[in-house]
């Protein structure tokens, strides 16, 4: 699947479940959420779970939980994104051409 179809599908995903219809500030306060669970998922991997409510897990199963995290950060992009009618492509794009004028500075 290439970007433009993961956006597409993300699009009806979200749409056919309502989750599109939120006020974008609910959507910036659960991209934040997704965020701090991609932060805890990397302090698990890197320096282990010490939280009581928190079970241990083999390296493969923090990593996997990662990638649900790094997932879930992507979807609430890809909504935020697509309510502004901007494609992944641009997004990319655009940053790729931000990072190449630092580095030629």
């Amino acid at each position: 699947m290439n970007l433009t179809e993961f956006q597409s599908w993300v699009k009806e995903y979200y749409e056919a479940n309502g989750w599109s219809d939120l006020d974008i500030f609910i959507r910036i306060g659960f991209l934040a959420e997704e965020t701090g669970e991609v932060a805890r998922a990397i302090r698990a991997l890197e320096v282990g779970r010490d939280r009581p409510d928190e079970l241990e897990g083999t390296s493969e199963e923090l990593k996997r939980e990662l990638v649900e995290e790094l997932g879930d950060v992507l979807g609430n992009i890809i909504v935020i994104a697509n309510k502004y009618d901007i494609t992944l492509e641009n997004i990319f794009e655009s940053h790729r051409g931000k990072l190449q004028k630092k580095v030629s500075r």
